[in-house]
């Protein structure tokens, strides 16, 4: 299926966002910070970017926003897989330009859609 990279700081929400994609046939790419993610993104070339937004330095909706201006991955759709859950979150995170947005908790089936929904976006 598709190759998807997954940035969250909390361990045990890689591994739980992991499982539910591998599930689906996607390949997984998974880091625990957004550090240096451009020089990562330019050599695995992914399908689609899931981002936490609560992070250590550049949280979710700044490095949505560096994404989206970056010519090399503009056309690379973004969800944001945050618990920040107010609709002003969710507009904020779309003016970032994310392509989805999905609020922890989250069952599987949720994520799974809007993974399939971005990826034909």
């Amino acid at each position: 299926m598709s190759k998807v990279v997954v940035v969250d700081d909390v361990y045990a929400e890689l591994q739980l966002i992991e499982g539910y994609l591998k599930s689906a046939n996607h390949t997984v790419v998974s880091y625990l910070s957004a550090d240096k993610l451009e020089e990562k993104l330019a050599g695995d070339r992914p399908d689609l970017i899931i981002l936490d937004v609560i992070m250590p330095g550049r949280n979710g909706f700044q490095v949505c926003r560096d994404l989206k201006s970056d010519d090399r991955f503009k056309n690379i759709p973004v969800m944001l897989c945050t618990s920040k859950g107010q609709e002003s979150d969710k507009f904020w995170g779309q003016q970032q330009g994310a392509n989805a947005y999905v609020v922890k908790p989250f069952k599987p089936d949720e994520l799974l859609s809007a993974v399939k929904k971005a990826l034909v976006t």
